[in-house]
């Protein structure tokens, strides 16, 4: 019996300290992390791999205007591979696009491809598919361009991200940082905006006022 009692007082302080450290000094397990966020459409809805949409400015009017095909100046490519925006929102539809990500759902922040989708000729295929061009030493700048291809680790990954004002933002994302001088930012991508060509909007890579944009179903 005594030595049942003298067990007993051994145990105690075990059990205080126990129950002293687990109130005051938590195990912090870690958290899972977040899921990714899916992109949505003007309408709310899950942007889809199998659908066609129009990529359209967050701005109205002059500011605004859709993203087309278009004639590059000065191009020997035998089929159009410029990528521009409208002066304007009045009067003009974009070039629909589909967006062809490496994995099933399309979410913010994963690499993609990003093609138009229009009927074309064998021969010009492969220049619906949305690359980055070599840099631009009169505009200073690499410029947005079709002739990529799909699944491959070179110049034709983007991703979308969560604009800071409105609607969603561009990236450029190659593999490799020696394929984007203007990739300074983890992980190496670049922000999509818009320079002056010839009177056009040509997207391209710019360090300030990446282009916002909503993603409108066809």
């Amino acid at each position: 019996m005594k030595c049942l009692f003298l067990l007993c007082l051994c145990l105690v302080p075990i059990v205080v300290f126990s129950s002293t450290f687990t109130s005051q000094n938590p195990i912090n397990l870690p958290s899972e992390s977040p899921l990714p966020k899916p992109v949505l459409d003007t309408n709310g809805k899950e942007l889809n791999r199998n659908s066609s949409y129009r990529i359209i400015s967050t701005f109205w009017g002059a500011l605004g205007g859709d993203v087309y095909l278009g004639e590059s100046p000065n191009s020997d490519a035998p089929c159009p591979d410029g990528i521009f925006r409208y002066n304007s929102d009045v009067g003009h539809s974009g070039t629909p696009v589909r967006f062809i990500p490496l994995s099933t759902n399309i979410v913010e922040d994963q690499i993609m491809n990003i093609q138009f989708n229009i009927p074309t000729v064998k021969l010009c295929v492969s220049y619906t598919i949305w690359k980055v061009g070599n840099f631009n030493a009169l505009l200073r700048t690499m410029l947005l361009e079709t002739g990529g291809t799909i699944g491959q680790a070179d110049s034709s990954y983007f991703k979308i991200v969560k604009s800071s004002s409105l609607g969603y933002n561009l990236l450029y994302c190659p593999s490799t940082p020696i394929l984007c001088p203007l990739c300074p930012d983890d992980p190496f991508c670049a922000k999509v905006g818009v320079v002056p060509q010839n009177g056009k909007r040509r997207l391209a890579l710019v360090n300030n006022h990446p282009l916002d944009v909503y993603f409108q179903q066809v």
